[in-house]
């Protein structure tokens, strides 16, 4: 998911922008491959939930060995801001990694993204009506065009052509996402994004690990061997390496390349480049896993990913 704290502000020049904005398409497809790969490792006998655990666990100590080696100090925290940290953990990071991981595994990964990526379009009016800042009119435009693609996007003439508990996941992670973005826009003061990002796995960890403590974890699955599934179904990859991947590539790596991108863009024109990865999530998903969408699905995409991008310039 993309990371909210800026560190330039908006329309400021830099030499450097297109190395920003290559940074941040290619986190955006790394994320879109890992959404395939996870799909992958939840058919593995992995729950959504375990795989949670796992990224927010492990996620968390790799972090930590990168904000202990170049960053210490920032590891000092006060007790008010230990109890905001413990809410963002929680609320912008465990739970929104879970209901992610619930939501693709019960919808394409294409709909699911596209659910989830309506986020800006909460914040910008959570900003409108709670903080009463000015929101430009075409955020109403983002209303009509999201709400209207989304109808489509899910047949709701059908009755819902898809699962409702993945919808539901999924909009329930575009409200969980939307806290993560405000929550961390307001730290971003205080503290840098790499710390704020330890703290949120961290408290997702410890969230996690009082669910389901790790000696209960089922570290056995991680030995087997699984079918990659859809196109690539004659071959096999042992679960942990899949794990790794999403570990590694879909958290470490786009984190990195997101975090370098925003210091040569800001967050605002990161956010919206990164749109492509619902794109890109159902173009991998159709390669790999054989997923496919109708005209329906296809046609309302345009639709939401107009309004997102409506949304996240009406700030």
């Amino acid at each position: 998911m993309v990371d909210a704290p800026t560190l330039l502000p908006e329309g400021r020049p830099d030499d450097r922008a297109r190395l920003g904005y290559a940074m941040v398409a290619t986190a955006a497809t790394l994320f879109a491959v890992n959404g395939s790969v996870s799909k992958v490792v939840l058919d593995s006998g992995l729950s959504s939930l375990e795989l949670a655990q796992l990224r927010a666990t492990c996620a968390a100590l790799g972090l930590l060995a990168f904000v202990v080696a170049f960053a210490p100090a920032s590891l000092r925290v006060g007790r008010r801001e230990l109890l905001f940290l413990a809410a963002f953990g929680i609320v912008g990071v465990a739970l929104v990694q879970w209901l992610y991981f619930v939501a693709i595994h019960n919808l394409p990964v294409g709909v699911a993204l596209l659910i989830e990526f309506t986020a800006p379009l909460f914040v910008a009016l959570f900003a409108r009506f709670v903080y009463r800042e000015h929101i430009r009119r075409r955020i109403w435009v983002a209303v009509v065009l999201c709400i209207a693609g989304l109808a489509v996007v899910v047949e709701i003439w059908a009755g819902v052509a898809f699962s409702t508990t993945g919808v539901t996941a999924a909009l329930a992670g575009a409200l969980g996402l939307t806290a993560y973005l405000l929550m961390a826009e307001r730290e971003r003061r205080h503290r840098d994004p790499v710390s704020l990002s330890f703290y949120g796995f961290l408290f997702a960890a410890a969230l996690w690990a009082v669910v389901q403590p790790l000696w209960r974890f089922p570290w056995e699955v991680l030995d087997d061997s699984v079918s990659l599934q859809g196109n690539l179904a004659e071959h096999v990859a042992p679960v942990w390496a899949l794990v790794a991947f999403v570990i590694v590539v879909g958290t470490m790596v786009t984190f990195s390349l997101l975090t370098g991108a925003l210091r040569h863009i800001s967050a605002t024109r990161a956010s919206i480049v990164a749109t492509l990865e619902p794109v890109v999530a159902t173009v991998v998903a159709w390669v790999w896993l054989g997923e496919t969408f109708g005209t329906a699905q296809l046609v309302g995409g345009a639709v939401v990913l107009a309004g997102i991008f409506l949304a996240q310039s009406a700030r």
